[in-house]
């Protein structure tokens, strides 16, 4: 049990922040204030994140290095470019929406990442991490083209620098020397460690207008002679390499400035001021905590990543002895796990960073030499997947739907041309809820279901989610099981080897009227059997997008007047296409709806109201349903 007695259940009243709606305001203070700001500013975010919910941590972490940030730089006509936007929370308190957090996650409120639509201070959209860099290249490189006086910043960290797509970025900064910088936040002590004083002083030294004139300097003269340029710079570089981690950024061609204490921001703003007056691709290394401020978050950086919203301690311990809330697919697909790895040693499992939410925690405890989390690397964990099963392995990919995405060239080309046994376990596919257009898995179907040789089911409860395992584990080729976030209906799981008949649905109710046929994909059952009870129809359960039941389909197009379709994806390219593709072939007349998301981005919003707005609300499909029956 999570204790919040800490956070501050009254709102807080900050002297300074009181006076700071914009970064114009900021900068107005003295710098010997922005400590004390800074703590206003925390403290302020643990109360208006426990009102509402959401990312947690990381904004946290970046309290000192958002202000230094906005106190040094002319926002909004200078860019700063967040990664992995739930650091970006202190940023919105600062940019002129302090007064809206309560809203954010919530319909119609503020989004939970940056977004271009809802300020000028949110230079750059971001969901999916690892972009701010080139992001903010290619926004350095236009403002030299339109010869815009203008700095440019990217904010990278929280796991973000494990990505390839940042060093692709690194390594184009550093070769075409754009006036950009890069501030790694590093919040993991992932890349060096804390040696004290010492980082501080080189830090002071590398970004001092006289250390960069004699460096320029030197180079000037020694550039008539290649041998010893060549010396000079070999020397420098592995002067750094013995005391700080920036020899990589600097092989790279970024200037490397750093590590530096994250949580003092009087020192940060003197060194971002310094950098300011540099020019080329420089590289700020900052050391920060993640969930500072809150000793819980601090403790626990992983758990308090994100939090629900806050309650009185009474409450939660009321809500708690009520009983056990129903197993997640997640959970389910991680007992599943462990249960087939002891019956199987080739079974390893891979996952992109997602090791708590994807279920993985008991299965990388008991067999952590088949447990392989490759950070924030699709594209790696897909092709590496190949590889294991190139050499007899049985791999499965745990991976949220929306990530997968990052993957698709590697899932083409690595995996379904070589027809190579990997099976791909999609977890969050469908609407996700607070997070968002960036997160919302909503196109795997229309994704998948184009690529030859791949088997994709839905399953629509958690006992056919287990025996779906099960049937794709055992499928030599690869295979995709999508599932919803959090729980199913409740469906009793019989841990055991049973599987499902390849491309085989299941009846779920008859009808004597011979109108309506519903066809469900995956978790949309609950919603598919209302509307079958109110209706009088039949109702099948499709189980499988690829291959589809055929025999089925052409069965229910000679016999019923109506045929529907329902399932929580894109309706363009998704089940509901395949149905209607199908009927096209093969000459079959009759009546189609489909149901699912319809073709706009879903913004961020409580499941229930988000399936309202893109189509999947009961009252607007059974308009549709009463509609199409009295035309025909």
């Amino acid at each position: 049990m999570k204790i919040f007695e800490e956070i501050p259940i009254k709102e807080p009243s900050g002297e300074l922040l009181g006076t700071v709606n914009f970064p114009s305001d900021l900068r107005e203070l003295d710098l010997k204030d922005l400590p004390k700001f800074s703590d206003e500013l925390r403290e302020y975010l643990l109360y208006s994140v426990g009102q509402t919910g959401g990312h947690f941590g990381a904004g946290l972490g970046v309290v000192e290095l958002t202000t230094a940030l906005h106190y040094v730089f002319d926002t909004p006509k200078d860019r700063i470019v967040w990664d992995v936007g739930h650091q970006a929370y202190p940023h919105k308190l600062i940019t002129g929406r302090k007064e809206a957090m309560d809203t954010i996650r919530q319909t119609n409120g503020l989004a939970p990442f940056p977004s271009r639509s809802e300020s000028e201070y949110d230079t750059y959209g971001v969901g999916h991490s690892s972009t701010s860099i080139s992001a903010a290249l290619g926004m350095a490189a236009a403002a030299r083209l339109k010869e815009e006086d203008k700095q440019v910043v990217a904010v990278i960290g929280d796991g973000a620098m494990t990505a390839g797509m940042a060093y692709e970025a690194l390594s184009h900064a550093g070769s075409i020397d754009e006036n950009i910088l890069v501030v790694l936040n590093d919040n993991q002590m992932s890349i060096s460690e804390n040696v004290g004083g010492l980082k501080n002083y080189l830090a002071k030294v590398w970004a001092s207008p006289l250390y960069n004139q004699i460096r320029k300097g030197g180079k000037t003269v020694l550039r008539f002679i290649p041998a010893a340029t060549r010396i000079a710079r070999k020397a420098e570089i592995q002067a750094k390499g013995l005391l700080t981690p920036g020899t990589l950024f600097e092989e790279l061609g970024l200037s490397y400035i750093g590590p530096v204490n994250g949580h003092d921001p009087v020192a940060m703003v003197k060194i971002l001021n310094e950098l300011k007056s540099m020019e080329g691709p420089r590289l700020l290394h900052v050391i920060t905590q993640k969930g500072k401020g809150f000793l819980p978050a601090e403790l626990d950086p992983i758990g308090y990543h994100a939090i629900n919203k806050i309650k009185p301690l009474k409450r939660q311990e009321e809500e708690e002895e009520e009983g056990q809330k129903l197993p997640t697919y997640s959970q389910i697909f991680g007992e599943w796990l462990c249960y087939k790895a002891e019956k199987d040693s080739l079974l390893t499992v891979i996952t992109p960073a997602m090791r708590e939410g994807s279920g993985l925690i008991e299965f990388s405890t008991k067999y952590p030499d088949r447990y392989f989390d490759v950070a924030i690397a699709e594209q790696h964990s897909v092709s590496l997947a190949a590889g294991m099963a190139c050499e007899g392995l049985k791999p499965v990919v745990a991976i949220y739907s929306t990530f997968l995405q990052r993957a698709y060239d590697q899932l083409i080309h690595d995996v379904a041309l070589q027809n190579l046994n990997v099976l791909f376990a999609i977890d969050r596919a469908g609407l996700v809820g607070a997070d968002g257009p960036t997160h919302q898995g909503v196109f795997d179907i229309s994704y998948l279901r184009c690529i030859p040789n791949i088997i994709v089911m839905t399953p629509s409860d958690e006992s056919n989610a287990w025996k779906m395992l099960n049937t794709g584990f055992d499928y030599q080729g690869p295979v995709a099981i999508r599932y919803p976030r959090g729980s199913g209906p409740g469906a009793k799981v019989e841990k055991n080897d049973s599987t499902i008949e390849l491309g085989k649905s299941s009846l779920i109710k008859n009808s004597q009227g011979k109108k309506i046929a519903i066809m469900n994909f995956g978790s949309t059952l609950d919603l598919a059997a209302e509307l079958a009870e109110d209706f009088n129809s039949c109702l099948i359960d499709m189980n499988f997008v690829k291959p589809l039941d055929h025999k089925r389909i052409k069965e229910l197009a000679e016999e019923y007047k109506l045929l529907i379709t329902i399932e929580e994806n894109a309706i363009k390219g998704g089940a509901g296409s395949a149905v209607s593709e199908f009927l096209a072939d093969n000459n079959l007349n009759v009546s189609l709806l489909n149901f699912g998301i319809s073709d706009e981005f879903v913004q961020h919003g409580s499941p229930d109201s988000q399936k309202v707005s893109s189509g999947l609300g009961k009252e607007e499909i059974t308009e549709k349903i009463s509609k199409r029956l009295g035309e025909l």
